[in-house]
């Protein structure tokens, strides 16, 4: 477990975050200037906080140089070195685990090229290598995938969900972008201005209508964890969740395995009685958990069933007209078309 208390002064704001990360990805979500980088260069040692008590089980890490933190901070860009291999790019980090980090990030056929000769998600793979290589403690991941265009994303993805499921220690993934936020981690800490204003479980916080004014409307939404029932003839795929079966298109994941869907708020419709004639595929009884209106003309709607949360966003005129409250039964709709490919994994 690593414990972080912070508490810095810059001239346009003040830096004073709590949270602890244990085994896993624990994401740091949050507007520019709210604070993520700042956090993991301090935990690396590279910013020397007004206070900072940095524990990494009963080592007090924030004492010691960076040098002998044992941390392996992967940057926005790769910053390999140009002159060198991969091999040795990758050993320039230290040789722990070589075999099994080379197979992990599947660098077998790399190793031999210079990094001119690598595209973006491959030279992103080898510095997670050398991270690696160097035998961590904790992992800082400062937006990996951020300089990466949307296909180059896909491909290094699969590589960090078998970093996340192989790897017992700390990480710490920043990111703006919460497809990402919610295919990886297990638990998130959202910042505001230098503080901490929502932490916990990604299927609490990201279903929780509070915590919608520091997350956005448009990354607002659930994230549910199911079985992969069976794939249908027509190109789509049952899994049974908390929630209900859903069905999402193409044939993810294989049959009796897990599968991990993300669903955006504004993609759920909700209706009084259960609807006849809807193209739609989804049809989910619900009940109403909690209401909670916005600045502007929306409603966010938390949803509970089987255990698991959705979160729709409606119109306030829509929610006054359906009359809606806590406690009441309702449907949620989903089109099945509205699952985006990459807000769905296997791990």
């Amino acid at each position: 477990m690593l414990q972080i208390d912070l508490r810095h002064s810059f001239p346009d704001f003040t830096l004073e975050a709590a949270f602890d990360v244990p085994a896993g990805i624990t994401a740091l979500f949050g507007p520019s200037g709210s604070g993520k980088t700042s956090i993991v260069r301090a935990v690396a040692g590279l910013l020397q906080c007004d206070d900072a008590d940095v524990r990494l089980g009963a080592r007090n890490i924030g004492r010691l140089r960076p040098h002998q933190r044992k941390i392996g901070y992967v940057f926005q860009d790769a910053r390999l070195f140009p002159h060198m291999t991969v091999l040795q790019n990758l050993r320039y980090g230290g040789r722990m685990d070589e075999d099994q980090v080379i197979a992990l990030l599947g660098l077998d056929d790399l190793l031999m090229r210079r990094p001119a000769g690598l595209s973006g998600g491959e030279a992103q793979r080898v510095a997670l290598g050398r991270a690696l290589m160097a035998g961590p403690d904790v992992m800082l991941l400062d937006e990996p995938l951020s300089a990466l265009d949307g296909p180059r994303k896909a491909d290094v993805m699969p590589y960090l969900e078998a970093l996340r499921d192989q790897s017992a220690i700390p990480m710490i993934y920043v990111s703006h972008d919460m497809t990402e936020v919610a295919r990886l981690a297990g638990r998130i800490v959202v910042l505001d201005r230098g503080r901490v204003v929502v932490q916990g479980a990604v299927e609490d916080v990201l279903a929780d209508p509070v915590a919608v004014p520091y997350i956005g409307v448009q990354d607002a939404g659930a994230v549910l964890t199911g079985r992969v029932v069976g794939h249908a003839d027509d190109g789509l795929t049952k899994v049974e969740t908390g929630i209900g079966a859903l069905w999402v298109p193409g044939v993810a994941g294989r049959a009796g395995g897990p599968l991990r869907i993300r669903i955006p708020a504004q993609d759920v419709i909700l209706s009084r009685s259960k609807p006849d004639g809807l193209s739609a595929l989804n049809v989910l009884p619900v009940t109403i958990a909690g209401l909670q209106e916005g600045r502007g003309p929306g409603v966010m709607v938390a949803l509970e069933a089987g255990g698991a949360r959705l979160l729709a966003r409606v119109t306030r005129r829509s929610a006054l007209s359906m009359g809606l409250a806590v406690g009441q039964n309702v449907h949620a709709i989903l089109k099945a078309t509205a699952i985006a490919p990459q807000d769905v994994s296997d791990r």
